[in-house]
């Protein structure tokens, strides 16, 4: 491709595999943040094991990815363990718009997590841009109550990054980032799975710990 060539002269093939190859470059990316998502994985588990929950939101296609992920651990991963609390705030479709009419669309998460979380919860933010309004109001409100943050997003630094406690930020364009974003919950749920698996056979915490990808042999049935 020369540098006049413009996208519309691009063949269906071309366009293919310039998605690809992004696609390619973000999930290449995300092996440094293997260390970090064995660690959210193993805490996550930790704290759902102690009674706490998951309070999951995001916008659009991250909507998508945090229902994703809250379904995984209501329901089930790869194998049958016990059901987890884990809520999605964008699927409460009546709360969201009741709150967004009354109070703003930049309120619909913020006041939700008011009201569910709790000191020791994790509130888990999907996006791509990182500057969603509704997903820092989000983050602010889980400081007040003292629920964790974590934030899943494109390139950084940007603001959800940096309102948040902790991040884990994926180079590349908005679509390869949303797919990095898929395999980085189902790698986290492996993980949960695995330190789950490990408290109830009366394994020590140890167990799961170490290489990431050591839990990540196999695939799904």
């Amino acid at each position: 491709m020369t540098i006049v060539e413009t996208r519309e002269q691009l063949t269906a093939g071309a366009l293919l595999e310039e998605h690809l190859q992004h696609h390619l470059e973000t999930i290449e990316a995300l092996r440094d943040r293997l260390p970090d998502i064995t660690a959210w994985g193993e805490r996550l588990a930790d704290r759902l094991l102690h009674g706490q929950r998951l309070l999951a939101a995001g916008n659009g296609g991250s909507a998508a990815e945090a229902q994703h992920l809250t379904a995984e651990l209501v329901g089930r991963f790869d194998g049958e363990r016990r059901p987890f609390s884990a809520i999605s705030l964008h699927a409460e479709s009546s709360s969201l718009t009741a709150i967004g009419n009354d109070y703003g669309y930049d309120q619909v998460f913020a006041r939700q997590v008011l009201a569910h979380a709790r000191a020791g919860d994790v509130v888990m933010l999907f996006s791509t841009s990182g500057t969603s309004p509704n997903l820092l109001a989000a983050a602010e409100a889980a400081r007040k109550v003292g629920a964790a943050t974590w934030a899943l997003t494109g390139s950084g630094p940007n603001a959800l990054c940096l309102a948040c406690d902790e991040h884990i930020a994926l180079p590349g364009t908005g679509a390869a980032v949303q797919e990095a974003q898929l395999v980085v919950l189902h790698l986290l749920c492996r993980v949960f799975d695995a330190r789950v698996h490990a408290h109830d056979a009366g394994a020590p915490p140890s167990a799961t710990s170490g290489s990431c990808g050591s839990l990540l042999e196999g695939g799904r049935s």
